[in-house]
Order: C-alpha cells, then structure tokens, then sequence
C-alpha cells in the first residue's frame, strides 16, 4: 500500500508537539510550535524542509528529478516538494519529514521546543 496524504498526516501528527493547521483555506500543514515543518496541502504532494540551504536540497531532486522540485515562494530558504506515490520510496519520505521536522525544532527557542512526551491535540 502507497503512502497517501492521510497516512502522511498522522505521520507528521505523531510528532512530539505537532499539531495541525489551515493557515490558507484548503492548505492543511503540520506545525510544530509556531513553525510550519510540513506543507500537506494538496493531498498528492508535501512541501518539507530537505536542507539547510537551496545547495543541499538540490542533492534531492538530482535523485529524484521527476517527482521532486523547488518549492514555490520559499524554495531558496531550502524547501522541496515531494510528489506522493512517485520514484521517492516512501519510507524515504517518511524519513525527510521527520529530518524537515528536527530541523525546525532545532531552530526553535528552547522554551518553545516539545518535550519527547509532549503531544498536543488541539
């Protein structure tokens, strides 16, 4: 069974202090604290953090240049979107959301980072 954008969901809900978000009508994120670690709006793709700069993320679509691009607006600060069910595995996906997710966290004050056991439902 392919990853879909429910299963990516949860995925990215069943991180410590993630939460979801409508931040633009129809675009759903995930969010941790105030800051958005996974754009989940389209349902058939995710736009998530893949380097710490524009460099870096490229390393991503020289491997996968038919299912992985720039990310509009703010794809020179290092963000890609991945298309779901595509040549990208998807445990591989899995695994750049939750990198996309630490790097977020770690740019967070540490006042505002989660705890390991912090979950929030909102």
């Amino acid at each position: 069974m392919r990853l879909g954008s429910e299963g990516l969901l949860e995925h990215c809900l069943g991180k410590p202090g993630a939460w979801q978000d409508e931040p633009w009508e129809g675009d759903v994120v995930a969010k941790v604290s105030d800051k958005i670690f996974a754009f989940l709006g389209s349902g058939d793709s995710v736009g998530i953090k893949c380097g710490r700069n524009r460099e870096e993320a490229d390393e991503l679509i020289a491997a996968y240049p038919d299912d992985v691009t720039v990310m509009a607006y703010i794809g020179r600060s290092g963000w890609n979107t991945v298309r779901l069910g595509g040549s990208v595995p998807d445990d591989e996906i899995l695994e750049l959301v939750d990198a996309s997710y630490d790097t977020v966290v770690a740019k967070l004050p540490k006042s505002r980072r989660p705890a390991a056991s912090d979950t929030r439902a909102d």
